[in-house]
């Protein structure tokens, strides 16, 4: 697949423009494009000077019901007084929209700068944001969403980064033993039966706030999963006070809605070397996306895999302090 066939290459500015202007607004400026691969997303403002952001989903990635559950999810978190940026619907209730062959949404833009995990009272507002979310996640399940599957998810992982050209064979080899030695691992653990709809990727790029008030941003990976993976995030300090602190501080402010259950505290780092695994093989199935090898070219670097591979060893070697986290 070349640049110039790939489905986003088709969106320049005046067909972002169209899109928007097809839902009966009228936009005088240019669109600004955000930081965003997975989808493409634009910051726009309309003739009465409101800010939108409109995001344009990856063709083939979710289908339209599961699109659907994102936005009704949202739709519930702002009716229960949850701030969130809830997806603008038209008259007749429509939050998908579909022009040229592209499906979009348009979200209010929300204000805000990214928290400090060093800071207490940022810690304490996330948790409770969160915490806010789970109360009205946990009522009902999603039905068309996906569900964490730890041994899925990290088996179609290491598979899809073996069967790419980027390795050497004696990387090939260490990552083929590293990654076997980590699924084996994950399986291992007790994953907790109980899930709820969860925003399913709370990196700080998602957090958007002021003082002490944030929101989540970007539910484009939510799904059924165990409060933690909501939570993980946020649980970065190497220091053992740190620690404590981070951990003090996100789950009071979670509380103040919901109990958490402190034994999912043992799947923290799981989720960091699941996660590690899915970041890399992400890369590697979107490459031919033209916007992956511009933000992202040490990924044909050698050097860049056998860091990769030293960060798996590193984070396997964690997975056996399963007190680490735990309060």
């Amino acid at each position: 697949m070349t640049d110039a066939i790939h489905p986003f290459a088709r969106l320049e500015p005046a067909r972002v423009v169209a899109a928007v202007e097809s839902l009966g607004f009228w936009l005088p400026g240019e669109p600004f494009a955000l930081n965003s691969y997975e989808n493409r997303v634009y910051l726009v403002h309309d003739d009465e000077r409101r800010r939108w952001v409109v995001k344009f989903y990856r063709p083939q990635r979710w289908s339209d019901a599961q699109i659907q559950e994102e936005h009704d999810f949202l739709a519930e978190l702002d009716e229960a007084g949850v701030t969130v940026a809830a997806p603008w619907r038209d008259a007749a209730g429509t939050s998908l929209h579909c022009h040229d062959d592209f499906r979009f949404s348009l979200f209010p833009h929300l204000p805000g700068q990214a928290p400090e995990l060093e800071n207490p009272e940022h810690l304490f507002a996330l948790g409770e944001v969160i915490g806010a979310i789970h109360a009205v996640g946990e009522r009902r399940p999603f039905e068309h969403r996906r569900t964490l599957a730890p041994r899925e998810m990290a088996e179609e992982a290491a598979e899809t980064v073996l069967a790419s050209r980027w390795l050497s064979d004696r990387q090939r080899r260490a990552y083929g033993r590293i990654g076997e030695s980590l699924v084996e691992a994950l399986v291992a653990r007790d994953w907790p039966t109980r899930r709820l709809r969860a925003q399913g990727d709370c990196h700080l790029g998602n957090m958007l706030g002021r003082d002490e008030h944030f929101a989540l941003v970007d539910f484009d990976d939510c799904l059924m999963a165990p409060a933690v993976q909501d939570l993980w995030m946020l649980l970065t300090a190497e220091d053992e006070g740190e620690r404590q602190m981070q951990l003090s501080e996100v789950i009071e402010g979670y509380e103040q809605h919901r109990d958490f259950d402190r034994g999912e505290l043992s799947l923290v780092e799981p989720l960091r070397a699941l996660r590690l695994l899915r970041h890399s093989a992400w890369l590697v199935a979107r490459w031919e996306d033209p916007a992956f090898p511009v933000a992202f070219p040490w990924l044909a670097d050698a050097g860049y895999w056998d860091a990769h591979i030293r960060e798996l060893e590193q984070q396997r070697q964690a997975l056996d302090d399963a007190t680490r986290w735990l309060a």
